[in-house]
């Protein structure tokens, strides 16, 4: 089972949408969080450590990520979609862009 965390911010719209829209994607254990120390499920190292690939939405939150947690990061493959925090949660708009950018991330369902 592969391990994939969703980081955004605040952990409340993009990145928990990103979550809900894989966590039946076979192969894969979703979880997400946010960079933010007001998110709603804050980043901690034990995440990164855990995890075998990471999305973030914006460069900058995987600059965050680097800064605080390059110990855990390790080879831990980061990508960034470049979604902006434009989107509520589960926004069609939104889903069409992660369904775009992630599966090819993804072992084949």
């Amino acid at each position: 089972m592969k391990r994939v965390l969703f980081v955004c911010g605040k952990n409340r719209l993009r990145s928990p949408t990103a979550e809900q829209l894989f966590s039946t994607w076979p192969g894969i254990e979703a979880a997400s969080a946010g960079v933010c120390a007001d998110a709603d499920e804050p980043l901690t190292g034990e995440m990164v450590a855990e995890a075998d690939l990471i999305f973030v939405m914006e460069k900058a939150h995987r600059t965050k990520l680097n800064r605080r947690f390059r110990a855990q990061l390790k080879s831990t493959r980061v990508i960034c979609l470049d979604i902006p925090d434009d989107y509520v949660f589960m926004d069609p708009e939104l889903i069409r862009l992660l369904e775009a950018r992630v599966p090819r991330f993804l072992p084949a369902p």
